[in-house]
C-alpha cells in the first residue's frame, strides 16, 4: 500500500503556472497514480495539504496505517521544512521525493532540498511520470 503526498500549492495544478507544471490537475495526477498503482499491484492513497503539520502527521503515521512506501512532493517545503525532514528521517517507511518541474533548472533557492537527504531517492523534472518512477522504485525496493 503506497501513500502519495503532495504539499502546498499542488492543489492548484492546471491553474498555477501551466508553463511550468502543465495543464493537468491534481485530480488528474491522483487518478493516474491510482492507475499506475493498480498496474504495479499496489493500492494507492493520495493526499494533499497546504499545511506543513498535516504532511508531518501523515508521514509519521504512515507505517501504523499500513503504508509500505511514500512518494512525496513537498512543494516549497522541500527547501526549508526541517520538521518534514525530521518526520521522514524518524520513521521506517521508505520515501521517494518527486518534483514535477526540474527544480535544478529553476530559481536558485529551489536547488537545495532539505528533505532529499533522508529519502531513498529524488526524481525531478519528469512531470507526472516522476510519481510512477517513484512508485516503481518503492515496489522494486521491497522485492
Amino acid at each position: 500500500m503506497l501513500l502519495v503526498l503532495n504539499g502546498p500549492n499542488l492543489n492548484r495544478l492546471g491553474l498555477r503556472e501551466p508553463g511550468v507544471y502543465g495543464s493537468h490537475t491534481l485530480e488528474d495526477l491522483e487518478r493516474q497514480c491510482e492507475a499506475w498503482g493498480a498496474e504495479l499491484g499496489e493500492s494507492v492513497t493520495c493526499r494533499q495539504s497546504n499545511y506543513e503539520g498535516q504532511l508531518v502527521e501523515w508521514v509519521q503515521d504512515a507505517q501504523e496505517h499500513g503504508f509500505t512506501g511514500i512518494v512525496i512532493n513537498p512543494g516549497a517545503l522541500t527547501h526549508y521544512s526541517y520538521a518534514l525532514r525530521d518526520a521522514i528521517a524518524g520513521q521506517s517507511v521508505p520515501v521517494v521525493e518527486v518534483h514535477i518541474s526540474n527544480v535544478d533548472a529553476r530559481e536558485e533557492f529551489r536547488h537545495k532540498s532539505v528533505t532529499a537527504a533522508v529519502c531513498r531517492g529524488k526524481i525531478s523534472g519528469l512531470g507526472f511520470l516522476g510519481y510512477r518512477l517513484g512508485m516503481e522504485a518503492l515496489v522494486e525496493d521491497r522485492a
